[in-house]
């Protein structure tokens, strides 16, 4: 197969970064490239992934808007989070946090722009009272950390981000596929962070301290010693209010008596929390971004129709969260018991997210529900002749008159009855990581145009066998870039010759992250150059 080296500069890859936890020894590990990895001292019993690896590739040609939020998060946030060819170390807790660039450049307070109206309405966040709100110190928070590892940056309108730290058993990865323009994925980027962490900090102290103490249950690759009939937990769905749901989700609780019992009842009462605290976090940025719209659409109007895919990972211990809108996926790769070909078990893949788009029949039916009285709810299988997708972070000309009649002429959208028509309520998960599970795939849609979940895990896991220090999510893309230029009736080389902007005709921006989880060692290191 045909690799990086075929990539001319004018196609190359934007972002690409991995990321190799310590082995037992503490040793660091050198890569073939002459780069060092960055790592912490010593492999903590915590850590629940053994390296990842990242990669972009852009196919519009998009500008940077900076101007947002008076230009500070493109000026000074960004840049600080943003190192698209290694990981670094950064404070946990930037100088300039999320809270006071919002308090300095949006003047007003935050008003509540709730976006569904099966939604039950996120408190109003103002970014005054928000400083003034007690929350446990960085120090002391569900994702304690001194200082973090973080790598990111953007090819056309997509954005990648990763933020872990080894030595507390954490790794936050999220891409945010923009649309329209490149500025509400660059709000997330320098935003969500910052609130996932704000959120998560005031969760519940006591559920926390009772999952501290099942994990110490755990053995070192993260499978519970006892009860080791746990299994997994799967926690997923929505109520219709929005609210987290026992009954839509699968939940297995272990019905036995005693303190281990109690204990798993906890940990899911906490692993709740953890899904409503990002919850929160994603509902403020959507309010704190459509204010922000608000005042500023006079001078650009085009500002009501830019929006993002949302796709957040967090895997903490052994327990993987997903939260996402859009149609970007999570993939996982789990050896399924007595399925062996050769003598070889084979990998499965197993879907971690869902999708919102019109083509889900579920989201469909949901959406034409909503909007019994407006027969053009979907045109031309889109909504309202605009998007794909059902779910959205941004996009306000969908959710609020008032932003609409702020575009002009065709751009503008007709008959907006019953507003919103995009969604903002996220789908999340959490599995329990288990001694099957090998690695997991994080894309936004552009992978899944020319790959089915089958397949991507296939090459990944072909990849890894035969290059143990290569980098899976590069070599995913490379393929991607083949079976583009294959379908286009082009070589390579004239595929990747052609423009960003002209090259959005054959395919996607396309992201990809690669994490091989702790339990499976067979990838020691990921290339960190492009």
């Amino acid at each position: 197969m045909r690799g990086a080296n075929s990539i001319n500069p004018e196609g190359e890859i934007k972002v690409s970064f991995g990321y190799h936890c310590n082995g037992p020894s503490g040793s660091s590990c050198m890569l073939s490239n002459g780069y060092e990895t960055l790592q912490s001292t010593k492999l903590y019993r915590n850590s629940s992934f053994s390296c990842l690896s990242g990669a972009a590739l852009s196919a519009n040609a998009t500008l940077a808007n900076t101007n947002i939020c008076n230009g500070v998060i493109g000026a000074e946030i960004l840049p600080s989070l943003d190192s698209p060819n290694s990981f670094r170390k950064v404070p946990s807790s930037p100088t300039l946090s999320m809270l006071d660039i919002l308090s300095s450049s949006l003047q007003s307070s935050m008003s509540n722009l709730s976006c569904s109206p099966s939604t039950s309405s996120p408190p109003e966040y103002d970014s005054y009272s928000l400083k003034s709100m007690s929350a446990p110190s960085r120090s002391e928070g569900f994702l304690n950390a001194i200082e973090v590892q973080v790598a990111g940056g953007a090819a056309g309108e997509d954005r990648v981000q990763a933020v872990c730290s080894e030595e507390n058993g954490w790794l936050l990865c999220a891409i945010y596929d923009g649309f329209n323009g490149r500025d509400a994925a660059d709000f997330l980027a320098g935003t969500l962070y910052e609130n996932i962490i704000f959120h998560t900090n005031s969760l519940d102290w006591e559920l926390k301290q009772n999952v501290t103490r099942a994990s110490n249950g755990m053995s070192l690759d993260g499978s519970l010693q006892h009860p080791p009939e746990a299994g997994d937990h799967s926690l997923g769905g929505k109520s219709p209010s929005g609210s987290l749901n026992n009954k839509n989700s699968n939940i297995n609780l272990i019905a036995m008596n005693g303190m281990h019992s109690k204990l798993e009842i906890s940990s899911d009462s906490f692993r709740y929390e953890v899904l409503d605290s990002l919850q929160r976090a994603l509902s403020q940025a959507e309010n704190d971004f459509l204010n922000m719209v608000e005042q500023e659409m006079e001078e650009r109007p085009d500002l009501v129709s830019v929006g993002s895919c949302v796709l957040v990972v967090l895997l903490h211990g052994t327990d993987l969260y997903t939260l996402n809108l859009g149609d970007s996926r999570v993939v996982l790769a789990t050896y399924n018991g007595g399925n062996v070909v050769n003598g070889y078990e084979q990998l499965k893949a197993v879907q971690l997210s869902e999708c919102h788009t019109v083509d889900n029949e579920l989201e469909r039916t949901m959406l034409l529900n909503d909007h019994p009285d407006d027969p053009a709810t979907i045109v031309f299988g889109k909504v309202k002749g605009k998007l794909k997708v059902t779910r959205a972070f941004g996009v306000g000309y969908l959710k609020k008159k008032k932003l609409n009649d702020a575009l002009m002429g065709i751009l503008q959208v007709r008959n907006l009855i019953s507003p919103p028509y995009i969604s903002t309520q996220p789908s999340m998960n959490v599995h329990k990581v288990s001694k099957s599970d090998h690695f997991v795939i994080v894309g936004s849609d552009g992978l899944f145009d020319f790959f089915s979940n089958d397949e991507a895990v296939k090459l990944v896991h072909s990849y890894i066998l035969s290059n143990p220090t290569g980098d899976p999510a590069k070599f995913l893309l490379e393929q991607l870039v083949v079976r583009a230029a294959d379908c286009a009736g082009f070589s390579m080389e004239e595929l990747m010759n052609i423009p960003a902007g002209r090259r959005r005709k054959y395919h996607d921006d396309v992201t990809v992250i690669v994490i091989v989880l702790g339990t499976n060692h067979r990838t020691s290191k990921a290339s960190m150059h492009v």
